[in-house]
C-alpha cells in the first residue's frame, strides 16, 4: 500500500490592509517544506472573498471554492492574530461558512499579538473542538514588541524555528492518524 504525502494548509487569518500574517504565514511555510514530510500550502481566507454569514444565499463562487480547498486538506496551521483579546471576525466568518469539511483533521497554531496571541489560540481552539478539529499542543506564540520591528516588519526570533518544527510534527502525525476516520 503506497500512501501519499498529506496536505496541509496555512490558513492566514486576517483580510485586513496592512496585515502581517502574510509574513508570518510564509516564514512558517518557509520551515515546513524543509521538511518534506507533507504538501504545506497558504490558504489565505482573503483570496475567497466570503461574504458574511447569514447575508447570502450560499451561491457565491467563493463560499464552493472554500469548501473544496478545506475539503482537499488533511490538516491546518492557523496563523492567528489577536483582535480585542479573540480572533478576527473574518477568521470566525471563514471558518463557520464550513463543518463537515473540518472534521476529524488536526491543526496547530501559530498565534502574535501583544501577549503572544495566546488568549486568541485559546477562543480558537475552543471553535475548533466543537468542529471536531484536534488542535495540537505546542503553539508558536510571537510577540509584536520583539519578533516585528514596528509593529510591522516580521524578523522572528531564531527559537521560535524549533517550536514550529515541533508544532509541525504534531500536525503531521495526528493529521495522518486522524485521516483513518475520514
Amino acid at each position: 500500500m503506497t500512501s501519499a504525502k498529506l496536505s496541509i494548509g496555512i490558513i492566514l487569518g486576517s483580510t485586513r490592509q496592512g496585515r502581517v500574517s502574510p509574513q508570518v504565514g510564509e516564514w512558517v511555510e518557509g520551515i515546513a517544506k524543509q521538511r518534506g514530510d507533507a504538501n504545506y500550502e497558504i490558504v489565505d481566507i482573503a483570496d475567497f472573498k466570503l461574504p458574511f454569514l447569514g447575508t447570502t444565499d450560499g451561491t457565491e463562487p467563493g463560499i464552493k471554492a472554500w469548501s473544496e480547498k478545506l475539503s482537499s486538506l488533511d490538516g491546518f496551521v492557523f496563523v492567528v492574530q489577536e483582535y480585542n483579546h479573540s480572533i478576527s471576525g473574518a477568521l470566525k466568518n471563514a471558518v463557520d461558512f464550513a463543518r463537515d469539511e473540518w472534521a476529524n483533521k488536526a491543526a496547530g497554531i501559530v498565534s502574535y499579538g501583544s501577549t503572544g496571541g495566546a488568549r486568541a489560540a485559546e477562543h480558537l481552539r475552543g471553535i475548533l473542538g466543537e468542529l471536531q478539529v484536534a488542535d495540537v499542543r505546542v503553539h508558536p506564540t510571537l510577540s509584536l514588541f520583539t519578533d516585528f520591528e514596528n509593529f510591522s516588519t516580521f524578523k522572528p526570533a531564531e527559537l521560535h524555528n524549533n517550536n514550529v518544527n515541533d508544532m509541525l510534527d504534531q500536525v503531521v502525525a495526528w493529521s495522518g492518524a486522524l485521516k483513518t476516520l475520514r
